[in-house]
């Protein structure tokens, strides 16, 4: 079993996902921008959402979260709602590599979340971190890895901010509707991610 722990931030806290999300994950795959971004283009059926939901965080050589508001009021959280997820898949023990992907709700975009998110899941990929008071230890990765469509220069660029380096372009690798779109991949290992500083 690979459930990760909880990790939290200063605007987002981040817990595995279970199958109460299944409602928003069903949302984010009828968000065409989203899809598009992404390059989403398999369909599923409403009971493999439920099913995917419900044993994702069980799943082996894999790290999957829903990215929720850190905010609380009272000394409790304001929402536990998903605004979106990211994840650590295809983990290589050997090799010490994994890869990330990360999907916003339309309504969650542009404001910050992913940048925290992404900080708190390589803090966790390479080195550990504090959870509740408690060190986390990390998975000691050395290189995490993404695809990044040319279509989608915001994320490109919020990758770039963290640290991660273009290492190829796989040319017109996805299609576009009528179009074609190349694909970044980018990584970023572990000597070049520096916890404690702005990222």
């Amino acid at each position: 079993m690979t459930r990760g722990p909880e990790l939290r931030g200063e605007m987002v806290r981040l817990r595995p996902i279970e199958a109460r999300d299944a409602d928003r994950l069903w949302e984010s795959l009828h968000d065409p921008v989203g899809m598009r971004m992404t390059g989403t283009t398999a369909t599923f059926t409403r009971e493999q959402v439920d099913e995917w939901a419900a044993t994702v965080s069980d799943r082996p050589g894999r790290y999957d979260w829903a990215v929720t508001s850190g905010a609380v009021r009272g000394g409790a959280l304001v929402s536990d709602a998903m605004l979106g997820e990211i994840a650590l898949g295809g983990i290589d023990d050997d090799a010490r590599s994994a890869n990330l992907r990360l999907q916003f709700l339309p309504d969650y975009r542009g404001r910050g979340y992913g940048s925290e998110a992404i900080s708190l899941v390589l803090r966790f990929a390479f080195d550990g971190l504090r959870v509740d008071g408690e060190f986390e230890p990390g998975l000691g990765l050395h290189r995490v890895s993404l695809e990044v469509l040319s279509i989608n220069a915001r994320a490109k660029a919020l990758y770039e901010s963290l640290g991660f380096q273009v290492e190829g372009c796989l040319r017109d690798a996805r299609r576009d509707g009528n179009g074609w779109s190349d694909v970044y991949v980018m990584s970023l290992l572990e000597d070049e991610f520096r916890p404690g500083s702005d990222r």
